[in-house]
């Protein structure tokens, strides 16, 4: 397993976020082969983290990719700032 966290500070209407997030990268994400698991999280105080897990390193990585260019075309002015990425092999898990 494949881990992605993401970390965006500065979000300037998180329940808008949110919103955009569920309906319409989601379904984007659910494409992607390997999907185990996706979380975003609102975190308060201007801080929205998701967190991705895949079976292999290819989806974690398309995964990267797709969530880029949906922060870039569809999220730019709530999430103005380049998130925070931390990514690697899954050690232990349940």
């Amino acid at each position: 397993m494949y881990a992605v966290v993401r970390r965006y500070e500065g979000v300037t209407d998180p329940a808008e976020a949110g919103r955009r997030v569920a309906e319409e990268f989601v379904p984007l994400l659910r494409k992607v082969p390997g999907l185990v698991a996706y979380y975003w999280v609102d975190a308060g105080d201007g801080v929205m983290v998701s967190t991705s897990v895949f079976q292999d390193r290819s989806g974690a990585d398309e995964s990267t990719a797709r969530a880029a260019d949906f922060v870039r075309d569809r999220l730019s002015s709530l999430l103005p700032n380049p998130p925070q990425v931390t990514a690697g092999e899954a050690v232990a898990h349940t």
